[in-house]
């Protein structure tokens, strides 16, 4: 494969109304899984989300257009040349008005992404009465973990890693 261009940065902001619009599809959030820490082509992902290269290529250029994905690099195959895409950033980081809008979505995207999971994924859902601080020293070493989990490389399994801490209206 020919690279064309950096790495991925390590970080970043999602913030502007055209990524939180980017994001406003399930299947979008999903290329964005698929994409994880490796690159990929367009057919490789329709045969990993079971759907037409077409679909595909249309959301990855959405995904593209919001500074979401690039273009990692190409490679020549029978006469034609294949695109590997690849995340912007290893993480993103969710700020604004957009944020809590886009929560739905993401859900939707966890949930089709649970639906066709390999064994027998954690799920864990509780509600606890905690006061202000404890619901903060939680979220923080919560974040903290899945900030400090390392990625074990391209041999090993992927796994998805959903966290939150919300409070429910009373």
């Amino acid at each position: 494969m020919t690279d064309q261009g950096s790495e991925p940065a390590d970080r970043l902001e999602i913030s502007s109304a055209e990524q939180f619009k980017a994001l406003g599809h399930p299947l979008r959030h999903r290329l964005l899984f698929a994409l994880g820490q490796e690159a990929a082509t367009i057919s490789q992902l329709a045969t990993a989300l079971d759907t037409r290269k077409g679909n595909i290529a249309h959301h990855l250029g959405v995904l593209r257009d919001a500074g979401m994905v690039q273009l990692a690099g190409t490679r020549q195959v029978r006469g034609g040349t294949e695109q590997y895409y690849r995340r912007s950033a290893k993480i993103f980081d969710f700020t604004g008005e957009g944020r809590r809008a886009n929560t739905g979505v993401a859900l939707q995207a966890v949930a089709a992404e649970l639906e066709g999971a390999t064994g027998e994924p954690l799920l864990n859902l509780r509600n606890i009465r905690l006061t202000e601080r404890q619901a903060s020293e939680l979220m923080e070493k919560l974040d903290g973990l899945v900030d400090s989990l390392e990625d074990a490389g391209p041999g090993e399994a992927r796994y998805g890693v959903l966290v939150t801490v919300y409070r429910p209206r009373q």
